[in-house]
């Protein structure tokens, strides 16, 4: 594969039929520590709804709620 000067690359067909992506289809790509490039299709729904049963603890401010994270 070759990049282009615009950064682009062209996926060769059998990558595309073994990863199950269409010409139209949404990608996204991702790097790791090694940098190691994955280009993943989009699911269309996939995260719809996982948070529906969630509730929000609202005694807690914005703050400890961003620290808790971070900790």
């Amino acid at each position: 594969m070759k990049v282009s000067a615009k950064r682009q690359i062209t996926l060769p067909i059998e990558l595309c039929a073994v990863a199950d992506i269409d010409k139209g289809d949404e990608v996204d790509s991702f790097v790791d520590r090694q940098g190691i490039i994955s280009i993943v299709k989009k699911s269309m729904g996939a995260a719809s709804g996982i948070l529906k049963n969630t509730k929000a603890n609202r005694s807690i401010s914005e703050d400890a709620s961003l620290q808790s994270a971070i900790d």
